[in-house]
């Protein structure tokens, strides 16, 4: 964080300094809610959990270096107590956001976010010095923490936006006001909170709404692919920028092929030109990722060659994302267990057909290990039958459906489909997975894992990473 002195911080959130003997110290070190991560300079954010509430850990982290603690009531350590510690982060967030005058661009979607705004930062990283969400910390806590991260260095700052219910985003973005806002798509991802897709795009358009009018440099960027992100243009002053494989696209692809290996390559126009490119990511889907993050280096002034240049090598930040490890034994294991909704789920099967293909040639077979998406609702049983019946659509040779009732709908929808014999199997658990797939998997296979974050499917993936087929060896990640 760039340095300010606690009497600074105190004014900043409307808190009182207790056991402090001299205010005008300063913080240089990072803003953290993890006793682990208190270092030297930090300042301690302490909220009380469900399991652990971190005022308990205040003497803990001031030994370890951290210079003060932000907190709900006195701690015996130097302290800066508010009434509300989470409001006080989101006010010193905003305040800090303010003070650097660094480019804030943030993004939104039901499906993608995580695997778009990791290719926002690594082609704007390439431009000048840019700070991003780790991983999936998109909420009221991960993005001001993300937020203040940043140094006076800081050029961009691009951040993930989730949304729970109506009111999420617009409380995200008044924290972190950006100039640059990013819509990728409207799916039935927490269609179950939400009620239905319609109730999800108001939420998610609440980005644009917040975006300064495009005489103040405000720019939403949206998917021209998608309809009900399309119509927000509608809803926004800023200066609207659209990408998409639509030839009305700003941003556009065309040739759009995957290799051998299921890696996208296209042509990717832009209103200065054009230039090919080839991901090292897994999966058609990435497409429109690509180009939603070609559309804010743009914007943003990087030339189509740049552009093009790093995402051709750009990779995987965040980890269990389409993650690509091939065992010595010549077995593939793609892990995308993170989070599933169905939009996020037929991606990864179509990719994991396109993989398959070259599999298939050498006599290696395609194995889709899925669980449960949460969160769906009244709509849960179809889109798990729907699921069941794409794999055998896209003749995955093997469907291992994991878990109770949601996992029995997935299998029942590849039998109705006719996945018959052994082609489909439901089990119980991911060890009753992986005490299957150590059976049976052979040189060539390639293994999807994929379910909602909640199923713990990433064990699947790490146990049949853990060794080769022998029982010996080291995995290479590609």
């Amino acid at each position: 964080m760039i340095a300010l002195s606690l009497a600074e911080i105190a004014s900043l959130v409307g808190g009182r300094p207790h056991d402090i003997p001299d205010p005008s110290v300063r913080v240089t070190g990072p803003v953290v809610r993890d006793s682990r991560e208190a270092g030297p300079g930090s300042l301690f954010v302490a909220f009380a959990g469900e399991r652990a509430d971190g005022h308990d850990f205040a003497a803990q982290v001031v030994g370890a270096g951290a210079v003060a603690v932000l907190a709900a009531r006195p701690v015996g350590v130097p302290a800066i107590v508010v009434d509300d510690v989470q409001r006080a982060l989101g006010a010193l967030a905003r305040a800090v956001v303010e003070r650097l005058g660094a480019t804030v661009v943030a993004l939104t979607g039901s499906a993608g976010k995580t695997s778009t705004k990791d290719l926002i930062a690594q082609v704007l990283g390439r431009h000048a010095p840019t700070v991003w969400t780790p991983g999936s910390l998109n909420n009221e806590i991960g993005l001001p923490l993300t937020a203040l991260s940043a140094t006076d260095e800081t050029r961009y700052l691009v951040l993930e936006m989730g949304a729970r219910g109506i009111g999420h985003i617009r409380y995200l973005a008044g924290l972190t006001p950006p100039r640059v806002g990013v819509v990728l798509n409207v799916g039935t991802a927490h269609i179950g909170e939400f009620g239905g897709r319609e109730q999800i795009a108001e939420a998610k358009g609440e980005l644009v709404e917040a975006l300064p009018a495009a005489a103040e440099g405000g720019i939403a960027i949206l998917n021209a692919d998608d309809p009900l992100v399309r119509a927000m243009s509608a809803r926004t002053k800023a200066r609207v920028v659209l990408f998409g494989e639509s030839g009305e696209a700003d941003v556009r692809a065309e040739n759009v092929r995957l290799t051998a290996s299921g890696q996208p390559s296209f042509r990717l126009h832009t209103p200065s030109g054009y230039e090919d490119v080839t991901l090292r990511l897994y999966g058609e889907h990435h497409v429109s990722n690509a180009l939603a993050a070609a559309a804010v280096a743009h914007e943003l002034g990087m030339s189509v060659d740049e552009i093009a240049h790093a995402l051709s090598g750009a990779g995987t930040l965040s980890r269990w994302r389409m993650e690509v490890t091939e065992r010595p034994d010549g077995v593939t294991v793609v892990n995308d267990a993170y989070n599933a909704n169905p939009e996020s789920m037929r991606a990864a099967l179509r990719a994991l057909a396109a993989m398959g293909s070259g599999a298939r040639a050498e006599g290696g077979r395609t194995w889709a290990v899925l669980g449960a998406m949460a969160e769906l609702g009244d709509e849960a049983l179809a889109e798990h039958d729907a699921i069941g019946r794409l794999a055998v659509r896209l003749n995955v040779s093997k469907l291992v459906a994991v878990g109770g009732r949601e996992a029995a709908w997935l299998r029942m929808g590849a039998y109705n489909e006719g996945s018959w014999g052994e082609e489909s199997v439901h089990v119980s658990d991911a060890q009753a997975a992986i005490d299957l797939l150590r059976g049976e998997l052979r040189p060539g296979d390639v293994v999807l894992v994929k379910a909602s974050r909640s199923i713990g499917l990433e064990r699947v993936a790490m146990a049949l990473l853990e060794q080769d087929a022998s029982g010996e060896g080291e995995v290479a990640a590609r």
